[in-house]
């Protein structure tokens, strides 16, 4: 199977180089035509199913995973109409805004995401799509189309956690707002953006595709490390354009302090019969989605053992396949038996687990 072309941010949970063994799985699962993105993060995954003719649902709870997936998944109107606002958009003179003034370098200075000549375009830019309107599916294909090329001159390794201490080379190029790669769906689509379980309680799906965050296997993991809600803060003050208040050198919105927000599937305490409570979501998650086939993706650095996989997935139904995708090499190979887990020692593979419920 050709796997179609996708788009996406410089993103740590990307699915990007999973795809080709995701569809190798599903291909020819008989009587598939809805799918659920549960996680759905950058939207690579959703964007290929819809792009393949499934009738996809892609959910997250992020405010920019909304956007994207607004922009492949439902919005409608011609290239020529949105090519018509960015070259517009493009053409705007920047101006010294909020943006600047927390996010804003000068090409002498160190330790900010972006360099002054793309924040104060960013400042116009931003301000300019609010003042005209649109409709929230157009204003997704813009917003997108924002971060987008924001992502193309930053000075960050891909999160907005921590900053480069040396100016990128990229992040001397010029902010330029391209068409982002849209297509015809030949399925009806929806975007939801909610708790996985809100999302799963009175829907069914012919298949559900599930990458929740993983967490850390490693014991001296520090309970109030950085929440994988924290690393894309900037996206979801440019999509809300709320001017939150701020906090630390890196200038994160006060609403993702480690305390605040986390998945319960990056919880690290345990339970009081010694399972950690991440797992508990987990099984609950796989015991109550109503799906016939259920897709996997977990990683050998997360929190479940091979034990407690294979018990959750033993309590739901029935394991058709596993794939273990080692990305250094670039090759998958099936498991050999349901002994083989590798998060012992030191390595970090990728596993997806098919299964019939």
């Amino acid at each position: 199977m050709e796997i179609p072309k996708t788009e996406g941010i410089k993103y740590a949970g990307s699915k990007l180089k999973l795809l080709p063994y995701i569809f190798e799985m599903v291909n020819g699962l008989a009587g598939v035509e809805t799918v659920l993105d549960g996680f759905s993060g950058s939207t690579r995954v959703s964007q290929a199913f819809a792009k393949l003719g499934y009738s996809t649902t892609s959910n997250d709870i992020s405010a920019w995973s909304e956007v994207f997936a607004t922009c492949y998944l439902t919005s409608n109107k011609p290239d020529k109409y949105y090519q018509e606002i960015i070259d517009y958009l493009n053409n705007i003179e920047g101006i010294d805004g909020w943006f600047t003034e927390n996010y804003g370098g000068a090409s002498t200075e160190i330790k900010k995401p972006f360099q002054v000549k793309n924040t104060r375009k960013l400042d116009a830019i931003r301000v300019e799509i609010d003042r005209l309107d649109l409709p929230w599916e157009d204003k997704c294909v813009l917003l997108t189309s924002l971060i987008y090329a924001l992502d193309k001159v930053d000075n960050t390794l891909g999160h907005y956690v921590a900053y480069l201490s040396d100016w990128s080379a990229r992040s001397f190029n010029e902010l330029k707002l391209k068409l982002p790669l849209r297509f015809e769906s030949k399925a009806q689509n929806c975007v939801i953006r909610d708790d996985i379980f809100n999302t799963i309680a009175n829907k069914e799906f012919d298949l559900v595709y599930l990458d929740p965050p993983y967490g850390s296997n490693n014991e001296k993991m520090p309970p109030s490390r950085v929440r994988y809600v924290a690393y894309y803060h900037l996206w979801t003050t440019i999509i809300q354009n709320d001017k939150p208040p701020l906090f630390g050198k890196a200038n994160r919105r006060e609403d993702s302090r480690d305390d605040n927000n986390g998945s319960v599937f990056e919880e690290f305490r345990r339970n009081e019969a010694g399972e950690f409570m991440a797992m508990e979501s987990l099984r609950k998650l796989i015991n109550e989605t109503k799906t016939r086939y259920l897709l996997l993706s977990y990683s050998s650095g997360g929190r479940a053992t091979k034990e407690q996989l294979m018990n959750i997935i033993a309590d739901s139904g029935k394991l058709m396949e596993t794939k273990l995708i080692d990305h250094r090499k670039n090759v998958m190979s099936n498991m050999r038996s349901t002994s083989e887990w590798i998060n012992s020692d030191g390595k970090h593979d990728e596993y997806l687990f098919l299964m019939e419920k």
